[in-house]
């Protein structure tokens, strides 16, 4: 039965107001005015508590002048440290702070966003509010975060991340993406360090592991640590966000968007993040863009663009998702920064291309030329496995 669009208040509701679904309000409203949107956050304030990051190559000029406003901090380059090497790349490297996405979005949308809106059930043309409230659009669009499927076998990025104000300067001139020469706690184990001012710096520890589940006191206590090691004083924590980044090893994707059954969705939901580094912002950036070229907006033509978009990210990156398995799959837990640190020993331009997500088939044999860093045998054997249930665990 087709919809009478006459009875929508609305041409596109999005659900939940992380960054994909963010980004999408914002430039529709910038680049498509007369589209009547309407964005859902059961918030107090839209963007949660995050830090977004992403290099200068991930994003095209235009893409990244667009973005401009909503930048925190750029630096103009970053450091890696690992046992047996420290690097320093060149090349612009950008977060966004919630906060100043929050300051910026929200004003921008005005009365096309509502807060404080908690959502009981969701459809790909309505949305029903715990309060018994019915919201009719041409498209729905579900943005409320990862979706549990056994379509998909995953490794995870846990993370607990602390800004704090140091009692004196931490001397940094460049963010620590990785500072892997710490203590590998049974995964691949690092802090990632964003000095915003002399004083003030985020201090991340993070680990590559099997499940998603953490101890947020002993990643608390790690922060401490390294701190101290450091010889930084904590003078007072800002704030703390936390964390579990899907990590794909593989995965059955048409049988994945089958189980959604034509609701159009976004960000971690759609599949649509680096499926080694986890980072999302690039993807949400470009289905964005994707969005506002639509001719129509009823929820078939929206489910269909966002599939696309997700299914052309999924064929890209299908070397990543070996790399995962090669990682989480092969040798020893404890030994995995040893594929890391060699991945950081190549060309910084096929560095650069890796976090874009654009490895071309020379970028791919450098990858995986010379002595491997993990038992050959183990490293074959994983990178057979490219069906989910040749990962999963028995329950």
């Amino acid at each position: 039965m087709t919809m009478d669009t006459r009875a929508c208040n609305h041409d596109l509701v999005l659900v939940g107001g992380g960054l994909a679904n963010g980004l999408i309000a914002w430039r529709l409203r910038r680049q498509r005015p007369g589209l009547r949107i309407l964005l859902l956050e059961q918030d107090e304030r839209i963007g949660g508590n995050h830090t977004w990051s992403f290099h200068d190559s991930d994003l095209t000029p235009a893409q990244r002048d667009w973005m401009a406003p909503l930048v925190s901090c750029r630096w103009p380059r970053y450091d890696v440290v690992f046992p047996e090497l420290a690097r320093t790349l060149d090349g612009g490297y950008a977060s966004i702070a919630s906060d100043d996405f929050a300051r910026v979005v929200a004003p921008a949308l005005g009365d096309a966003l509502r807060t404080n809106a908690r959502v009981r059930d969701v459809g790909p043309t309505s949305v029903t509010l715990e309060d018994g409230e019915t919201i009719a659009a041409r498209a729905v669009i579900d943005g409320r975060g990862m979706r549990a499927s056994s379509r998909l076998a995953l490794g995870w990025q846990t993370f607990l991340g602390r800004e704090v104000e140091l009692a004196a300067p931490h001397e940094l001139t460049a963010p620590v993406i990785m500072d892997a020469a710490v203590e590998q706690q049974g995964g691949y184990r690092f802090v990632y360090l964003l000095p915003f001012d002399t004083r003030r710096i985020l201090i991340e520890d993070t680990h590559y592991v099997d499940g998603a589940g953490f101890d947020a006191a002993r990643l608390g206590a790690n922060i401490d640590a390294y701190a101290h090691s450091r010889g930084w004083r904590i003078a007072r924590v800002l704030r703390e966000e936390r964390g579990s980044l899907p990590i794909v090893l593989a995965g059955d994707i048409e049988r994945y968007w089958d189980d959604i059954a034509g609701q159009p969705c976004a960000g971690l939901r759609a599949g649509l993040f680096h499926a080694t580094t986890g980072y999302s912002l690039p993807h949400a950036v470009r289905l964005a863009d994707r969005l506002c070229g639509l001719h129509g907006f009823d929820a078939p033509a929206v489910f269909d663009a966002i599939r696309d978009e997700a299914r052309d990210a999924w064929r890209r990156q299908r070397f990543f998702r070996l790399l995962n398995r090669m990682l989480f799959l092969a040798g020893s837990p404890q030994q995995r920064w040893r594929v890391m640190q060699r991945f950081y020993r190549l060309p910084a331009p096929l560095i650069a291309n890796f976090y874009a997500g654009r490895l071309s088939l020379a970028n791919k044999a450098r990858i995986l030329s010379g002595k491997p860093p993990v038992p050959v045998g183990q490293a074959l054997a994983a990178a057979c496995k490219i069906h989910p249930r040749q990962i999963r665990k028995p329950e």
